[in-house]
């Protein structure tokens, strides 16, 4: 089975040996993402429901860039340093998608950059691509 790397107009350079996304046989694996910036600094320190907005559009842009949508999304995998934070990212979720959720697991960890709140990774089946 052939795998395409999904990589957005902008992204800047990974911290560690992978790319934003791939695409295989209609699935898109988005890797987990940080609430980086283009030069892998974090971006809203402090602020758990500005992390979670920069993330999900990240995220949003590696699946969009793969041909598909949010409402594609089928699994999340979401990390938080602090339970404190849960309310604030549900919120921002929620805005993501509005229908019907994707499943998903949240837990509590540390992140690779401290000042880092979130990393989600998701999974969207987008479906065959044409040639």
């Amino acid at each position: 089975m052939p795998k395409s790397v999904i990589i957005p107009a902008g992204s800047g350079t990974p911290i560690a040996p992978f790319v934003p996304g791939t695409l295989a046989d209609g699935v898109v694996y988005v890797s987990g993402t940080l609430p980086f910036d283009a030069s892998n600094n974090v971006v809203h320190v402090g602020d758990a429901a500005a992390q979670t907005r920069h993330v999900l559009e990240t995220i949003k842009k590696v699946i969009e860039t793969a041909g598909g949508s949010m409402s594609d999304v089928t699994f999340n995998s979401i990390f938080l340093t602090d339970w404190s934070h849960y309310a604030a990212i549900n919120q921002v979720y929620a805005e993501y998608f509005p229908g019907d959720k994707p499943a998903r697991f949240c837990i509590q960890c540390g992140l690779v950059k401290p000042d880092a709140l979130i990393e989600i990774a998701s999974v969207a089946h987008i479906g065959p691509q044409e040639a």
